[in-house]
C-alpha cells in the first residue's frame, strides 16, 4: 500500500495527532483570574454594576451602539428582543428556513407566528421567497448570519424597508462579523447575540441584545430583568416605570462569572478573529478546485467571524459517492471534528415546527408551512460538511492536516464506490 491508500481501507491515516482537535474558548490565566477575583467580589449582580456593566460597556463600545443588556444565553436574548420589539400575539416574522431552532421559537412564547422562507443557493434568506411569505400581518424579518458570514446586508436593509418591516438580526455566529465594514448587529433595530461555549465570543453561556433605541432598550430590561436595575434605568416620568419592579415577571440575566469571562475574552476577540481570518483563508485556498468540494464565496463586502467553515459536497463529481460515505473515511483519516450540521437544520424538520399545538396550545399545527418544504434550505443542509476553524498559528500544521486529509479523501474517492 502507499500514502493514497484510504485509512477506511486500511491505509495509513492522514493524521495521527490524538484528538480532540479543537476547544472553544482558548483559556488564558488572564480568564482564570478574572473569574477568580468575580468570585471574591460578588456571585450575584441584580442591577447594572460591576462586571456587568463592564462587559455591557465594552461591548456597547466595541459594536459602536448606545445599548447593551446582557442575558443568561442567546434564546433568551432573541426573546428579549423579540419582545422589546412588540412582537405579540397574532405578529408573523419572517424567519430563513435554514438556521438554528432558537431563532424562531422565542416567538411562540409571545403568541406570534414565525414564518419559514427558503433560503438561495448559499444558505441566505431568499429574498424572493421572503416577498411570497410577507402579509398584512407580518411585523419583522429577521436576518441569520449563518456559520459567521454575513448576510447581504443592502439587500436585506432594502428589503425591509420595501416592505415596511422590522430589521431585527441574530448574530450569535457572527461576532466581529461585518458587512461593507460596518458591524454585524448594527443594521437592524436591534439585534441578538449567543455567548455559548463555542461561540467566537464566548461566557460558557450567556448573550445580550444591542441597540441604538432607547424606548426599546427600556422594554429589554423590562422583559427579562427587574427592581433595581430597572428603576435605575428607567426615567421615573417614563410611563413604563411603573413596571420597574416586577417587569414582566422573568428572570434573564447573565450570571457575574460568566460576564467576568465574556470580558475578559473580549480583549482578545479581534485577535481571535484575525488568526481565524489567515487560517480559513489557508484553507480555502488549498480546498478550492478540489472535485467534490465548494468553498464559500464571499462577496467582498464580506469579513466572516468564522464561527465554523461550512463546506459544500458535491456528489456528482465524485460519482454519486454518498456524504456519509465521504464522511465516514473522512474520520478515519482522523479528521474527527469534521462534522454535518445537526439542529442547525431546515426548520419545518422539527416537529415544533409541524405539530406545535402538541406543546403549545393555541397553535394550529403546520402553520404557514408549504406542502413541498423548503428544497433549498433541504439541499444545502443535506450537502454541507463543517470544519473548525483555528485561530492560532501554532494550529496551522492541524489546519493543513485537515485540508490533506479532505484532499486525500475526494482524490480517491472512486475506491469507495
Amino acid at each position: 500500500m502507499n500514502d493514497s491508500t484510504l485509512a477506511l481501507l486500511g491505509g495509513a491515516p492522514a493524521i495521527t495527532a490524538s484528538g480532540p482537535h479543537f476547544a472553544w474558548p482558548p483559556i488564558t490565566e488572564a480568564d482564570r483570574r478574572a473569574v477568580d477575583r468575580q468570585l471574591e467580589t460578588a456571585v450575584s449582580i441584580p442591577d447594572r454594576s460591576g462586571v456587568v456593566a463592564d462587559l455591557e460597556d465594552a461591548l456597547a463600545s466595541y459594536f459602536g451602539v448606545r445599548h447593551v443588556v446582557t442575558t443568561c444565553t442567546g434564546t433568551a436574548a432573541l426573546h428579549s428582543m423579540y419582545a422589546a420589539a412588540g412582537i405579540g400575539p397574532g405578529d408573523e416574522v419572517i424567519i430563513p428556513a435554514l438556521t438554528f431552532h432558537a431563532t424562531a421559537t422565542p416567538l411562540f412564547h409571545l403568541g406570534a407566528h414565525p414564518v419559514l422562507a427558503d433560503v438561495d443557493e448559499r444558505g441566505r434568506l431568499d429574498l424572493e421567497e421572503a416577498a411570497r411569505r410577507v402579509t398584512d400581518r407580518t411585523k419583522a424579518v429577521v436576518a441569520v448570519h449563518l456559520w459567521g458570514l454575513p448576510e447581504d446586508m443592502d439587500a436585506l436593509t432594502s428589503f425591509a424597508d420595501e416592505h415596511e418591516l422590522m430589521l431585527l438580526e441574530d448574530g450569535s455566529h457572527a461576532h466581529g462579523a461585518g458587512w461593507n465594514r460596518q458591524m454585524v448587529g448594527t443594521f437592524g433595530t436591534a439585534s441578538a447575540f449567543s455567548l455559548n461555549g463555542p461561540k467566537p465570543l464566548s461566557a460558557g453561556e450567556g448573550g445580550f441584545v444591542a441597540t441604538d433605541d432607547t424606548e426599546l432598550y427600556y422594554r429589554v430590561l423590562l422583559h427579562g430583568q427587574y427592581n433595581k436595575r430597572c428603576r435605575r434605568e428607567i426615567p421615573a416620568a417614563h410611563p413604563l416605570a411603573r413596571f420597574a419592579v416586577t417587569g414582566m415577571g422573568l428572570k434573564l440575566r447573565i450570571h457575574p462569572l460568566a460576564a467576568a469571562l465574556a470580558r475578559a475574552q473580549l480583549t482578545r476577540l479581534e485577535d481571535h478573529l484575525a488568526g481565524r481570518q489567515a487560517v480559513a483563508a489557508r484553507m480555502c485556498a488549498v480546498l478550492d478546485g478540489v472535485p467534490g468540494i465548494s468553498v464559500p464565496d464571499l462577496p467582498a463586502a464580506t469579513r466572516p467571524s468564522w464561527y465554523a467553515l461550512p463546506l459544500r459536497y458535491e456528489p456528482a463529481e465524485l460519482d454519486g459517492l454518498p456524504i456519509e460515505r465521504f464522511l465516514d473515511a473522512l474520520h478515519a483519516e482522523g479528521a474527527t471534528e469534521a462534522d454535518r450540521p445537526g439542529s442547525t437544520c431546515p426548520l419545518h424538520t422539527h416537529p415544533l415546527f409541524r405539530t406545535p399545538g402538541a406543546l403549545l396550545p393555541g397553535y394550529a399545527d403546520g402553520h404557514g408551512l408549504p406542502a413541498d418544504g423548503f428544497p433549498a434550505a433541504e439541499h444545502v443542509h443535506a450537502t454541507t460538511l463543517k470544519l473548525p476553524v483555528w485561530h492560532h498559528e501554532g494550529d496551522v500544521r492541524l489546519a493543513d492536516a485537515y485540508t490533506t486529509a479532505i484532499t486525500k479523501v475526494a482524490t480517491n474517492a472512486k475506491d469507495l464506490t
